[in-house]
């Protein structure tokens, strides 16, 4: 897969680009993103460059979803 930079207007629309990516490698390979990552770090997948790509996508979206979190239990 060809890598592009993409600059998001805010968090919230890289956090739901991140998950509609983590979508199409879901039902690609029929398996949950947090499943997938379990498995991948215990290195029982291959490191092929979907894998790499679907792992570093998925701590992308998981260091995002918990700055939004955090920044959101200040605002309430």
């Amino acid at each position: 897969m060809r890598k592009q930079l993409i600059e998001y207007t805010s968090p919230l629309d890289a956090l739901i680009a991140l998950a509609k990516q983590l979508t199409a490698y879901e039902l690609q390979y029929q398996m949950d993103s947090s499943e997938f990552f379990s498995q991948y770090r215990q290195g029982t997948t291959s490191d092929d460059d979907d894998f790499v790509e679907w792992a570093g996508t998925y701590q992308q979206y998981l260091g995002l979803y918990q700055e939004l979190d955090q920044r959101l239990q200040y605002v309430a």
